[in-house]
């Protein structure tokens, strides 16, 4: 349900973005797929090829909490494009946030609570995706993350900093004082003890 390679789907898109002089990205994957979640570790392996062919482009194996840390601190963009509703949450997103890093993704887990679209962060606006099939779904995230990538995110993070700087400091303000053990245990208390 992650869809690591959802960007990678459209290939010549994909290549465009990669290879974009105007805009130059680095895109870098990482995480750890479940031992016998064979989808994602074949996803996980083609990511890993596909890497080979572009210098801007890499796989981080050994997605632990150092490797985490050091991601998130160094982000520009977090980008998490789960299949909706299959997100519980989405803490990677949340301390990326903490850590400067503006938030990218579908409209699940704890982004539909948190982004304010072009505030604080981006997301996928939502869509009746109970009508969907699963392939109908994918491409509909797949050009609507495209589309704000390359018209909002790119060209506002090199053609208007000041603004970039102000969404990234909000996102850092909101996540602080949204989502925090103290907002969780004081809910817990009311919703289910209250």
């Amino acid at each position: 349900y992650k869809r690591a390679d959802l960007l990678t789907r459209d290939a010549e898109r994909f290549e465009k973005l990669l290879s974009n002089t105007k805009y130059p990205v680095q895109i870098i994957w990482a995480g750890k797929p479940y031992p016998l979640d064979f989808p994602a570790i074949y996803e996980l392996n083609d990511l890993i090829d596909l890497s080979k062919k572009y210098n801007n482009m890499a796989v981080c194996l050994g997605y632990e909490l150092a490797l985490s840390k050091r991601l998130k601190q160094a982000a520009d963009v977090w980008l998490n494009n789960p299949r909706v509703p299959r997100e519980a949450s989405g803490t990677s997103g949340m301390t990326a946030s903490m850590n400067g890093a503006v938030n990218f993704s579908t409209n699940d887990g704890w982004v539909r609570e948190f982004i304010n679209h072009g505030n604080n962060g981006f997301a996928v606006p939502l869509t009746d995706y109970s009508s969907m099939s699963v392939h109908e779904q994918d491409e509909y995230d797949l050009q609507k993350l495209y589309e704000i990538l390359e018209n909002q995110i790119l060209p506002i993070y090199y053609d208007n900093k000041e603004v970039w700087r102000q969404i990234v400091k909000n996102g850092m303000r909101d996540v602080r004082w949204q989502f925090d053990s103290n907002r969780m245990a004081k809910e817990y208390y009311e919703i289910l003890y209250a």
